[in-house]
């Protein structure tokens, strides 16, 4: 006999589904048939990055170039100016020694020794000197700011009183200017003759005609 309330007896006990009851559905997993794939890893981030990274270096490169350019065409422009510079000082430095561009005009020729009383008996070479005052202030002319040097490049310098017509030592006035001779010791060929007033001045220079 059945009792009503028996755990053991259907509908309480193992009870089986009902006829109609559906198994609940399980969510589809990855691996399984019919799942969808993994998405793919995005790279898009990466390569915007790494293309911005790429055009700064190169955007960084071309600055450098173009800075590098610039400061090389600035240092030409620099140094072409100094090079000007000093080749016009030079031109005139150069100019002034060849006995012109400045205040002193100088002009030199082969003389005859005219021995004086204060020669010893040796040999002297003379040279005849005309120096020209072509400034604005007096200049001082004295033998002793005279210089010969000979073909050898050997430089000597002025024997006092040994020659009768030796230059004489005068202050010119602007216009003014004067004749005489210098004389070295020793028999040699002159090249040129350099003047320098007061001994401190600029040089001036002139070849021997």
């Amino acid at each position: 006999m059945t009792q009503p309330n028996d755990p053991n007896q259907p509908p309480y006990g193992n009870q089986q589904p009902y006829p109609n009851q559906q198994p609940y559905p399980q969510p589809p997993g990855y691996g399984f048939p019919g799942s969808p794939p993994p998405p793919p890893p995005r790279k898009g981030r990466f390569l915007k990055f790494a293309g911005f990274g790429c055009a700064g270096v190169l955007g960084l490169v071309v600055l450098v170039a173009a800075l590098t350019a610039g400061d090389g065409d600035s240092d030409d422009g620099g140094n072409t100016a100094a090079d000007s510079s000093v080749s016009a000082s030079a031109g005139a430095k150069k100019k002034s020694e060849q006995g012109g561009g400045g205040p002193v005009k100088l002009t030199a020729e082969r003389a005859e020794f005219s021995k004086s009383i204060l020669a010893d008996g040796g040999d002297y070479t003379s040279v005849r000197v005309t120096v020209v005052n072509d400034g604005d202030d007096e200049v001082s002319v004295n033998p002793l700011y005279f210089t010969i040097t000979d073909i050898d490049g050997t430089k000597h310098t002025v024997e006092l009183g040994v020659d009768e017509e030796q230059i004489d030592t005068v202050d010119l006035a602007p216009g003014e200017n004067i004749s005489g001779t210098v004389t070295g010791k020793g028999t040699f060929t002159p090249k040129y003759v350099t003047y320098t007033d007061g001994l401190l001045g600029d040089p001036v220079r002139v070849d021997v005609s």
